[in-house]
């Protein structure tokens, strides 16, 4: 009779060192009983959002023996919670998970011009609004079916080893009991704050945060934001970032972000509720979260045979603050690649593994993409002026469809050369329009933030 033995071995009992990770057969006799186990690679991903929880399945439907650790798989990070709709498709996410399917997008300027945002989706397009909590459940519930091991339990400190050939050791706390696991690799998952990061001396990176209330609301006032999504922008509701009000299935998120002045974080909070007073005054606030938000990917992200993936590698872009799919996308990159250098678990990986199947592989995809949105950060989110603009231009249906092609279906469009010559002169010409205007409200709202 043959069992497998991979279960969570302390320390003390491991299975093998590294150096025979190649398969071997390991007999254990037993009275009239003999167990068969084969090793294979073990790799334990620390974080279970949505990065961790595709890197898992990835690994495990690879045949890589997996662990996913997750602290508190009951709660979730504050987030919009907008995902473009190539990742439905992409990874599978079912239609009942989405809470609301916006088709009108409005941007409110500094001096509260409106933009419909939306008008060139086709009948058949939209931008998934879910909850966080829902969505990271259903793919860490996923992972767990392709054969994945779900550890709930805090991640305390990572041993780092001090040659090619000794394994990683993980020390947990589960159930108030201290425990320890050897692993061969693994994949830091586990947010802006990554203990993984630290312990490989990824370095720092800038963060900004995010402040969100859930808001529930009275049922006309909900019938507002059925399908509608809303963005403003001022330095009333942030100076740097944009603030926001996204419909979820009984309630509204209402948020802001800033890097540059987060102890005023909670008056820019007041600022986009004052802004946004008349459609959501009478709601009930039912949950209030904040949350760091990296701002560039770390200077390292693979070091020996340990990679970070999400917002731990800092794939967060700017200008539109997204970073759930890149959170998805580099988790199942990373775990494909694993998969791919390991030959499905047979053999030991290295650095020089990693850097060629995931991270080489990663920044040719969307490094140009990351720049250029921190790029368009820089030139629109500086000032009241250069936001004044940036509405402005978002009334161009042009504008609208190259934002939303590339938005929705993560490329960059094929645009057409006159109207892109078009669309820099428009550009420079708000730029230059709006800047008087601009200058004027930043004096005004710079002495209502002192006063607040």
């Amino acid at each position: 009779m043959a069992t497998q033995l991979h279960l969570l071995h302390p320390l003390h009992s491991l299975p093998r060192p590294l150096k025979t990770l190649k398969p071997k057969t390991i007999y254990i006799h037993k009275p009239k009983l003999s167990a068969i186990a084969t090793a294979k690679l073990r790799v334990a991903v620390i974080g279970g959002g949505p990065a961790g929880s595709s890197a898992a399945e990835a690994m495990a439907a690879g045949g890589v023996e997996t662990f996913l650790f997750e602290r508190s798989p009951a709660t979730a990070k504050p987030c919009g919670g907008a995902i473009p709709l190539c990742m439905l498709e992409e990874f599978s996410i079912p239609t009942a998970l989405i809470d609301r399917r916006v088709t009108q997008m409005r941007i409110v300027s500094p001096s509260n011009l409106v933009v419909d945002f939306g008008k060139t989706l086709k009948q058949d397009e939209f931008i998934a609004m879910l909850r966080r909590e829902v969505l990271d459940s259903f793919l860490r519930n996923r992972a767990e079916s392709s054969g994945a091991i779900l550890v709930k339990a805090l991640v305390t400190k990572l041993e780092v080893p001090t040659s090619k050939t000794e394994p990683y050791v993980i020390h947990y706390t589960i159930d108030n009991t201290q425990k320890t696991l050897a692993v061969d690799a693994i994949v830091g998952a586990d947010g802006a704050n990554s203990r993984v990061a630290k312990s490989i001396k990824a370095g720092d990176y800038a963060c900004a945060i995010a402040f969100q209330e859930r808001i529930r609301l009275p049922d006309e006032k909900m019938e507002y934001y059925e399908n509608l999504a809303e963005m403003y922008v001022g330095n009333d509701v942030s100076p740097d970032f944009y603030a926001w009000v996204f419909p979820k299935c009984d309630h509204v998120a209402v948020g802001t972000g800033t890097i540059c002045s987060k102890p005023n974080i909670k008056a820019f909070q007041h600022g986009i509720r004052a802004r946004a007073r008349t459609k959501i005054e009478g709601g009930r606030v039912i949950k209030v979260e904040a949350h760091p938000i990296p701002e560039h990917p770390r200077p390292v992200r693979i070091r020996g045979r340990v990679a970070l993936v999400g917002d731990a590698a800092g794939y967060v872009t700017k200008c539109s603050g997204e970073g759930i799919y890149f959170a998805a996308k580099s988790g199942r990159m990373c775990g494909e690649a694993i998969v791919k250098a390991s030959e499905g678990g047979e053999r030991m990986i290295n650095e020089g593994d990693l850097k060629r199947e995931y991270l080489k592989k990663w920044d040719d995809k969307y490094f140009t993409t990351f720049k250029f949105l921190d790029l368009l950060q820089k030139v629109f989110y500086g000032s009241n002026a250069a936001k004044e603009a940036l509405v402005e231009l978002c009334g161009d249906e042009y504008v609208q469809r190259m934002t939303f092609e590339s938005y929705l279906y993560k490329k960059l469009s094929d645009g057409n050369r006159w109207e892109d010559a078009k669309m820099l002169a428009n550009t420079i010409g708000s730029l230059i329009r709006c800047n008087f205007v601009g200058k004027q409200m930043e004096a005004n709202q710079t002495k209502l933030l002192t006063q607040l």
